[in-house]
């Protein structure tokens, strides 16, 4: 049965105690698509997105990427929203894609969706005006571990760990590849999708995949204040500085510098470009209009 003919059925559903009663074998599945996979909480500039699917270890599946996609687009002009913090419940971040939607059974249409799903996530953290940050607290692997690769800022407990062990299973982290590559060290990125095996917090943070590693205590206080230090700044300036950074990075380094020097222009043009300029002389904090 279609998803929509679920809800042609409440018209006719006998009701007992004021509780809708459904047929036998669809409770379940109806209170499946109901059922966020994610939590959400905005505050303070800071929009916080957890992944609550422990069940599944956090799978990115194709809801969960659905929703995680939905709530990073949504309020992308929202001036008050300054940052996105990307997180889970449990002691997995992700455990990547849901191989269960890998499996032979769907077929290559289902394994065209998760992709281009995977690849329009992935996409939206980059074009998100604010910076994304993820905060881990234990094992991102597989596609968990390129979302976490493909984050503006990653702080990682102690105990936390990243790995790609996609070729253990038959299936070529490929598509994790993608960010480790252009964020860790070579050899590391290499070592991490051909052996599948993991590389501990520390490794992370010297490979570049993390920003900051602190303790479980700490995790919270960690973000908090990357999250503050983020929100004392111009919205409008960090939105060109970050969309400008992700352009530069495939040019050659001259093309770079010459785009580069527009873009300091237009930077000084705009509204809160001059006002930190004039806090700056005059010896002030600055007041942006986030314009």
């Amino acid at each position: 049965m279609r998803p929509n003919s679920l809800f042609k059925f409440v018209a006719i559903l006998n009701h007992s105690k004021n509780k809708c009663i459904l047929p036998n074998g669809l409770e379940k599945r109806y209170m499946s698509l109901n059922t966020p996979l994610v939590n959400v909480e905005f505050s303070n500039g800071v929009k916080r997105i957890t992944m609550c699917d422990e069940k599944t270890r956090n799978s990115l599946s194709k809801e969960m990427m659905k929703q995680l996609l939905e709530h990073i687009k949504n309020d992308a002009e929202n001036k008050e929203l300054r940052v996105i913090v990307l997180t889970a419940q449990g002691p997995i971040f992700s455990a990547g894609h849901n191989l269960k939607e890998l499996a032979a059974e769907p077929g290559k249409p289902v394994h065209q969706e998760v992709f281009s799903l995977s690849s329009d996530l992935m996409t939206s953290i980059i074009e998100c005006p604010v910076p994304v940050l993820a905060q881990i607290d234990g094992l991102a692997a597989a596609a968990g571990c390129q979302l976490v690769a493909q984050c503006d800022i990653a702080i990682c407990t102690e105990n936390s760990s990243f790995s790609t062990p996609g070729a253990n299973f038959g299936i070529f982290c490929s598509t994790p590849g993608i960010p480790l590559a252009r964020k860790v060290l070579k050899a590391i990125a290499l070592k991490m999708v051909l052996t599948g095996q993991p590389i501990s917090a520390a490794e992370a943070k010297s490979s570049g995949l993390v920003t900051t590693v602190c303790s479980k205590e700490d995790l919270e206080k960690e973000v908090q204040s990357t999250c503050d230090t983020i929100i004392n700044k111009s919205r409008s300036v960090i939105e060109l500085g970050k969309r400008f950074f992700y352009k530069q990075v495939d040019l050659q380094l001259k093309q770079a510098y010459q785009l580069g020097a527009d873009k300091m222009v237009e930077n000084l043009e705009l509204t809160d470009g001059k006002e930190g300029l004039r806090s700056f002389v005059e010896k002030r904090k600055p007041k942006w209009t986030h314009r």
